[in-house]
């Protein structure tokens, strides 16, 4: 059998997101697929693999596609029109709509039907019209969650026959506590400070504005020593977040970091006092894995794909996005409250337990082996 993997997005020295799932899921499959011919569709301007600390199998078969635009949809489906493989393994959203043999699609969640705001005109109806088409087309399709399963089949008639459901995992080699231990560099101004920490894109969906509201309001009533590190690359509608920090009256203890590679993010997740991901909507919500996995308290909210996420013990606990007040108080509980603090400590390390990109893998796996 070939094994046919769009591995575009997959090495990158900035990874987010679906970059980081689509390495991981990757990296696990060598040893799943190991008995397997597979093919890994490049772009130019990605890495290879070995820069990625990615060591490729030896009957795995590299393949850069040299096309300016439309990758996807016309050099992609133009490989597999000449060469084509038995199964397709698509990790982000989109399958070649000239391919007409088997494929397996990822689809990590509909933001841009539910905070539609947070993305241009032309990206919403073009995610609307591939993703749609794309679910109709593959022969399985993936979900990272119960709720993007459940919104797939809602929003636009996905039978629930063809969606498997296959959470995501988190980097376990990478957060012994142990190996994250020392000083935060100097330059993310919070090196002997207390601070709470967001951890993602700087866009709209996070509700950043809302977490400075909120942070504000800490200062306000609590009188709280903490800096707000805002730590992440730039998306879109970032502008308006930018302005909401420079004019806060807090604005000298609101640090913008900018994207924080490897190291430096497990160091900052490990020396916050307080993880705050009350965001509009997540297809998975990975960065609250990332926290619980390093005892760090999480302040996140309750919509979408978070309650089943974040673990039984926290859904209780889990707030509304819109209402800064309460996000302001929950999180000043949690620094007040020992008890509580170690609770939601000890609730975390427990729901970090059922993820795990081996066991992720292990599932796309079978997915792609089943004829």
């Amino acid at each position: 059998m070939i094994i046919g993997i769009d591995a575009s997005r997959a090495f990158f020295k900035n990874r987010t997101g679906i970059e980081e799932y689509s390495f991981q899921v990757l990296k696990y499959l060598r040893n799943k697929l190991r008995n397997s011919k597979v093919v890994l569709y490049l772009r130019p301007e990605s890495l290879m693999p070995e820069k990625c600390g990615f060591r490729v199998p030896e009957n795995w078969e590299i393949k850069i596609i040299r096309w300016p635009r439309l990758w996807t949809q016309a050099g992609l489906s133009l490989e597999l029109l000449f060469h084509p493989v038995d199964t397709l393994f698509i990790p982000a959203h989109i399958v070649p709509f000239l391919y007409v043999k088997r494929s397996v699609v990822t689809i990590h969640g509909l933001e841009y039907e539910f905070i539609p705001e947070s993305y241009s005109l032309f990206d919403r109806i073009y995610m609307r019209w591939s993703i749609k088409l794309s679910c109709r087309r593959a022969k399985k399709v993936i979900a990272v969650s119960e709720n993007t399963k459940n919104d797939l089949m809602r929003m636009y008639g996905i039978s629930g026959k063809k969606i498997e459901v296959v959470y995501e995992g988190y980097e376990r080699e990478k957060i012994d506590p142990k190996k994250v231990e020392g000083k935060i560099r100097s330059r993310f101004k919070v090196r002997n400070s207390k601070f709470l920490l967001f951890l993602g894109r700087i866009e709209f969906r996070k509700n950043i504005v809302g977490i400075i509201k909120s942070f504000e309001i800490l200062k306000d009533k609590y009188k709280i020593p903490h800096k707000l590190v805002l730590a992440g690359g730039l998306g879109y509608g970032y502008e308006n977040i930018v302005k909401e920090a420079n004019e806060s009256r807090y604005k000298d203890d609101i640090v913008l970091t900018g994207y924080v590679e490897g190291g430096d993010k497990w160091k900052l997740l490990k020396n916050s006092d307080v993880f705050l991901f009350p965001t509009f909507y997540e297809g998975f919500g990975l960065p609250i894995l990332e926290a619980q996995s390093l005892g760090v308290p999480v302040v996140v909210a309750n919509n979408s794909s978070i309650p089943e996420v974040v673990g039984n013990y926290m859904r209780p606990l889990l707030v509304d996005p819109k209402n800064y007040e309460k996000i302001a108080d929950f999180t000043y509980k949690i620094i007040s409250d020992k008890e509580l603090r170690e609770n939601i400590r000890k609730a975390g390390f427990e729901n970090i337990k059922r993820f795990s990109w081996e066991s992720c893998a292990d599932k796309i796996a079978k997915i792609l082996l089943k004829k």
